[in-house]
């Protein structure tokens, strides 16, 4: 089986997880610059297969989209070019990164490493492929 990627996209990050081949388990992958993201799935796509790539969709809290979904969709629309055949998927994202930052201060993970970003949106790639496994059929 296939493995399935999630994507917590931002403007100048983008937090990755993956789950394993029997899609069972979501980990964090890492964190790379979104304008480098194309160049780091074109090569993994050539080293793994994956079923399906889910991508966090930002909602305020009246549910309307937040200020990021424009960039986001214009990703999506170069995704679809690149990879014809790549299933993608949205999932909501809210609160995502406020519980990735408290699941670092409740691992135990020191003031300092929390500062970095990347490790948040790592985390929070990793909070929406839980999500979206959980939820799945």
């Amino acid at each position: 089986m296939a493995r399935i990627m999630a994507l917590d996209y931002g403007t100048v990050r983008t937090g990755i997880a993956v789950t394993d081949e029997l899609q069972l388990i979501a980990s964090g992958l890492k964190t790379v610059a979104t304008n480098e993201l194309m160049t780091f799935l074109k090569a993994y796509l050539q080293e793994e297969p994956l079923e399906l790539l889910v991508i966090g969709k930002p909602k305020q809290m009246n549910n309307t989209d937040s200020q990021s979904e424009l960039a986001i969709q214009k990703f999506i629309e170069s995704l679809n070019e690149t990879f014809p055949g790549l299933a993608i998927e949205r999932i909501d994202e809210r609160f995502t990164s406020k519980m990735a930052f408290q699941s670092m201060i409740d691992s135990g993970i020191k003031k300092k490493k929390r500062r970095e970003k990347g490790l948040i949106d790592t985390i929070s790639a990793t909070l929406i492929l839980q999500n979206y496994l959980a939820q799945k059929p």
